[in-house]
């Protein structure tokens, strides 16, 4: 459960986007204006904001860039919420810090998917490195090796084989890895697991075989 602040004056999508995220799990504190977001955020540091950017008091772009000024905040996972949709305005919002976007209007699963893909993405980029013997996931430079040779990914892969690492030994089962990796708002049949398990035992050689298929629910790194 991830603790999220809202700052949104609209009160009728406000009240959308909290229910949205209280019903996925999360604890949320929602602000109508500038001023009473940063109050809050004087007592306590949220998980990740949802910021629009057209407020009464002052813009999204202006409080991102503020977040990310203050060394207590400027790690903190902001999405700007924005009914403006040219690529200029999605590029300052990522040029003044935002991590990503959602346009106006959304739909809840989407919404719901963008948090969480947004959380677990900062998540695993806390953990500078993954190992499993000579198996190696380099977090910051987003590289994978073995026995000391680099090994070619592709993004989904790299994911897979994070979700692998990270639960070793735990027996992850269909749902968890689609879910996981490919998000809730994947439309694609879970098929294609089965085949990203197989180009990735395929490159990662002796390793590969460590990927073990638990029939009739998923798989295990050992």
């Amino acid at each position: 459960m991830a603790l999220i602040f809202i700052i949104e004056d609209d009160d009728s999508i406000r009240e959308i986007e909290e229910f949205a995220l209280m019903n996925a799990g999360h604890k949320v504190v929602g602000f109508g204006c500038a001023r009473d977001f940063y109050k809050k955020l004087d007592e306590v540091i949220p998980d990740l904001c949802l910021v629009d950017i057209m407020l009464p008091d002052e813009s999204g772009n202006e409080i991102t860039r503020k977040i990310r000024k203050n060394p207590s905040t400027e790690k903190l996972p902001v999405i700007m919420v924005t009914a403006k949709t040219t690529e200029l305005d999605l590029v300052k919002g990522i040029e003044d810090g935002a991590d990503d976007y959602i346009k106006k209007p959304f739909s809840v699963m989407e919404l719901i998917s963008k948090v969480k893909a947004l959380l677990r993405r900062i998540q695993r980029a806390e953990i500078k490195a993954l190992e499993l013997d000579g198996l190696v996931v380099n977090n910051e430079k987003h590289e994978v090796s073995v026995d000391g040779n680099i090994v070619e990914l592709t993004y989904k892969e790299y994911e897979l084989l994070s979700l692998f690492i990270i639960n070793k030994g735990i027996v992850l089962n269909r749902d968890t890895i689609m879910d996981q990796v490919w998000g809730t708002d994947y439309e694609g049949e879970s098929r294609t697991i089965d085949m990203h398990v197989k180009t990735l035992r395929q490159k990662l050689g002796d390793y590969g075989a460590r990927i073990k298929t638990i029939r009739n629910v998923g798989y295990v790194i050992e």
